[in-house]
């Protein structure tokens, strides 16, 4: 880290389009304060995930809304008497609008991948653009764990009608731009309030309703472990096949059981948190990151 340790957090994306005579288009932008070509990229917002962030600077310096895919490696450079750190994300185009020259950026290209390589600035983006290249196509879906809920020692009614607290709100809202970046369609929770309300923001924001599943309560999914599996299993396949990304909000207990039934080894997750499954053709898992509550 740089000498005063002050780190500078930023995310970007490896956007890529198919391209003619198979070989897949990349996505620049030029800067005219520094003159240079470069991976549309930028800083991190005070509570903003980074994920959302990949999102929201490329569609602001580029005026392409994305998709993000699987993970990719994370650059660290200095700057000044600073540190950056830059987490990049594979993603696809879905929404292309006129950009407005800038500036930030005045310009934006799509290039073949191997011209793109030539023309980047930087030697540390050149091994990121062959890294998604290299990557398979993916669906995400996305694993939530219930934002912070009231506790049950200062509730006095059923335990499915506990609603979150003042920061499960705020997570809640938090979570919107960042199951966005993941392109994220279909909602499916737990009928308990905690759940669907952890969810409910994103649905209003998209107009969508969610899908409560009684079978992913903790009262329920106690007594029914591998109903909740199967359904599970159904939901990973649905996703693939229909190529609609997928949230899923349970509670911790029954969390193990629903990361286990795609695959995915147990671990523990903060209320509000995100896991993020990118499967393959074959419903198969091919990356798994996780997001921590922001707040």
């Amino acid at each position: 880290m740089a000498k005063n340790g002050k780190l500078i957090t930023a995310a970007g994306a490896v956007v890529l389009r198919p391209g003619a005579d198979g070989e897949p288009e990349v996505l620049l932008v030029h800067r005219p304060r520094y003159d240079d070509w470069s991976l549309p990229k930028g800083k991190i917002h005070a509570d903003e995930y980074l994920a959302a962030c990949a999102a929201r600077e490329t569609l602001e310096e580029a005026s392409v809304g994305v998709r993000l895919g699987i993970p990719l490696d994370q650059v660290r450079y200095p700057v000044g008497n600073a540190l950056k750190s830059v987490s990049y994300w594979r993603a696809q185009p879905l929404r292309e609008h006129a950009h407005q020259p800038n500036p930030e950026v005045d310009e934006i290209v799509w290039m073949p991948a191997s011209e793109a390589t030539a023309m980047v600035s930087y030697d540390d983006e050149r091994p990121l653009i062959a890294q998604a290249i290299d990557l398979p196509d993916s669906t995400p879906l996305v694993i939530v764990r219930h934002g912070k809920a009231m506790l049950r020692a200062h509730w006095s009614g059923r335990d499915q009608a506990r609603p979150l607290d003042e920061r499960g709100r705020r997570q809640s809202q938090l979570l919107v731009p960042l199951l966005d970046a993941y392109g994220v369609q279909r909602l499916v929770s737990s009928t308990s309030v905690r759940c669907m309300k952890t969810l409910q923001p994103h649905a209003r924001s998209h107009r969508r309703e969610v899908e409560g599943w009684t079978i992913l309560s903790e009262e329920q999914a106690a007594e029914n472990a591998k109903a909740v599996a199967v359904l599970m299993s159904r939901l990973a396949t649905q996703t693939v096949e229909t190529r609609i990304p997928t949230a899923v909000c349970g509670h911790r207990p029954v969390l193990p059981t629903m990361l286990e039934a795609l695959g995915v080894p147990s671990r523990a997750l903060q209320p509000g948190a995100a896991l993020v499954v990118h499967l393959g053709a074959k419903a198969d898992v091919l990356a798994v990151e996780i997001h921590k509550p922001r707040v």
